[in-house]
């Protein structure tokens, strides 16, 4: 379950705060807090901290937002998606980017207090679901140039909601999806109409870049 690459952390928030176990300890055995602060890498909203939620969270590390938005490149003024948003630390940092809107899904609620206070001083248009991403997706309210998903590690079924977003025409045509996810997960080259325009390991975590090729 836990990583011990630098760009993975797995914090557990309780009463003494965040922490991070290490590789083959149960978190009810773990002692030793973490005592960094996420922030944000780049924009208008540079260095500023995000505050963790409670639960078990494993927000996308400095290294790998960094790389991942510069892959992505200027994000002026295109609509972002951020699923299992946790933190809403990817949704704050677009947003800091120039995305716009900026929608945000997660389905605990138990996360959104944290999630509200850390958009309070995003002024750009921005709007948190509070629900699970497959009856998000099925809502179909619009499509998203950018579309961003972090599932838990352990979750089954990540293939098919990448299918469901494809299927529901959640990313626009030409738009991107991609999808942070463990390296000893398969992934094919094409999913309908989305495929495969890049692929980057991070330890490891490994993110995948899928193209709309709908016209």
């Amino acid at each position: 379950m836990f990583d011990s690459a630098p760009t993975e952390f797995i914090f557990y928030l309780n009463s003494a705060g965040p922490a991070y176990p290490p590789r083959n300890l149960a978190l009810n055995r773990y002692k030793r807090y973490y005592s960094g602060a996420m922030r944000i890498t780049a924009g208008q909203y540079r260095n500023r901290r995000i505050k963790c939620p409670p639960g078990i969270i494993r927000p996308a590390m400095d290294r790998m937002r960094e790389s991942m938005f510069s892959i992505l490149g200027s994000l002026d003024g295109l609509s972002f998606l951020d699923c299992f948003s946790g933190s809403g630390l990817v949704g704050i940092e677009a947003a800091s980017r120039g995305a716009e809107p900026v929608h945000l899904v997660e389905m605990d609620r138990g996360k959104k207090q944290v999630i509200e206070s850390n958009l309070s001083f995003v002024e750009e248009e921005h709007r948190l679901f509070m629900m699970p991403v497959q009856k998000f997706f099925k809502m179909q309210m619009r499509s998203y140039d950018v579309v961003y998903l972090d599932p838990p590690f352990p979750m089954e079924g990540k293939q098919k909601i990448v299918e469901l977003a494809d299927r529901m025409e959640i990313v626009a045509p030409g738009g991107m999806l991609l999808i942070h996810y463990p390296g000893e997960e398969k992934w094919p080259e094409e999913i309908g109409n989305l495929k495969r325009e890049d692929h980057r390991k991070y330890g490891r975590s490994e993110l995948l870049f899928f193209r709309n090729c709908r016209q």
